[in-house]
């Protein structure tokens, strides 16, 4: 009986240390599956724009350091200019990650790699993209692509993805976007992206305008005063107007979506070519001259209309503004309706009309800007004040079309 009663104290005595032991063994098995597995949800193919790509937004950023598009995570590696990204949560701490991009008819095939410092957190991995820009330049109307991703993590496969994007025509240009169901991003500095002084047409439109004989040369500011730079502006107008433009009001695209806002825009090769322009694509094409001839122009934005404002001096103390439709065929009695202006236009030559209409169009959009002059300014939805200076430059390049 002693006998049987010391081994039953024997086996309570041991039976505690070995439980510890189980337990801590446990632990350790959890604690290195936790730290070294990969995630076991794999990973997913994201983005900000709501699954599409905008060629304008990356050719125009392509050779600056602007970051327009911010990430929706603050937990992120990698370039944002990707606009393509993989959410992954990292295993141990500094995983390594291949991210593997297949290629498409707008990039090429890329290999990336990343170390991820932080154990068990949920990254966003902007991988290189090699774009095509060839191909994201003559893109002229949206096509959906198949993005296809490859990952590994600390040598170990998490599998494939795939993903359709749409690929938007390189006229949409970005005017914002929407992040976390409520949160309004504005992108509107894209229409800087559009303005495009280096096309080699410009420097034909200068040759035309300058046979006009209105100026003998474009000096810019250099005259000394506004009126020398006004008188540089109507020359260009008066050959823009000499095209025979027609007015048309297309500005809208095929994109559906609550997640982000675009607009058609013509390039300057599209409204030369089709002799058509509407607000927008007569503000960005009269900028282009304007900036071709150093006189820094001024985008500005009202709910459902841009027009163009230009500085009339070196100190950007004084503005002058243009309604850009006016360039086109239009009645002016649609714009100054107690005036009866096209009676006027009777007998009347092509120079004089045109000289009517410029002074008609700073007389109307003068009056329009100091209208909503306060909106303008504010940085509301809708409204934009975008000057095309050198600051602008460095951000935003043509996007060269």
């Amino acid at each position: 009986m002693k006998e049987l009663i010391k081994i039953g104290k024997d086996s309570r005595k041991w039976r505690l240390p070995i439980i510890i032991a189980a337990v801590a063994i446990l632990v350790g098995i959890a604690s290195f599956w936790l730290n070294s597995a990969p995630f076991r949800s794999g990973f997913e193919i994201t983005d900000e724009l709501g699954g599409n790509i905008f060629p304008s937004s990356i050719l125009s950023v392509a050779t600056t350091d602007a970051q327009i598009i911010v990430p929706v995570d603050s937990m992120y590696v990698g370039n944002p200019k990707s606009c393509i990204a993989v959410r992954v949560r990292s295993g141990q701490a500094y995983s390594r990650v291949r991210v593997e991009v297949a290629e498409t008819p707008f990039f090429f095939r890329s290999v990336s790699e990343f170390v991820l410092a932080k154990p068990r957190t949920d990254y966003v991995i902007y991988p290189d993209i090699i774009w095509n820009y060839e191909a994201l330049r003559n893109n002229n109307q949206a096509e959906p692509i198949s993005v296809a991703v490859t990952v590994e993590m600390n040598r170990k496969e998490l599998g494939q993805r795939v993903r359709t994007f749409s690929v938007r025509s390189v006229n949409e240009c970005l005017l914002g976007y929407v992040t976390n169901g409520t949160k309004f991003h504005d992108t509107g500095i894209f229409f800087a992206a559009y303005v495009n002084e280096e096309h080699p047409m410009i420097d034909q439109l200068l040759r035309e305008a300058l046979n006009t004989r209105i100026v003998n040369r474009f000096l810019g500011y250099q005259g000394g005063n506004a009126g020398v730079v006004d008188k540089q502006v109507y020359a260009l107008w008066n050959v823009l107007q000499k095209r025979n433009f027609k007015y048309s009001s297309v500005s809208n695209t095929s994109l559906s979506s609550n997640v982000v806002f675009s607009q058609r825009v013509r390039t300057l090769d599209d409204a030369l070519e089709s002799s058509q322009i509407n607000c927008v694509d007569g503000s960005v094409l009269l900028a282009s001259l304007l900036r071709a001839i150093n006189i820094e122009p001024i985008l500005v934005r009202t709910p459902g209309h841009m027009f163009v404002g230009y500085y009339t001096d070196a100190n950007h103390k004084e503005m002058n503004f243009l309604e850009t439709t006016m360039i086109g065929d239009v009645d002016l009695d649609d714009f100054f309706p107690d005036e009866q202006l096209d009676s006027t236009m009777v007998g009347k030559s092509q120079n004089q009309m045109s000289r009517i209409t410029f002074d008609k169009s700073k007389e109307y959009a003068n009056k329009k800007y100091r209208q909503y002059e306060e909106g303008i300014h504010s940085g509301k939805l809708n409204y934009m004040f975008l000057e095309i200076s050198k600051e602008v430059r460095r951000r935003i390049q043509p996007i060269g079309k």
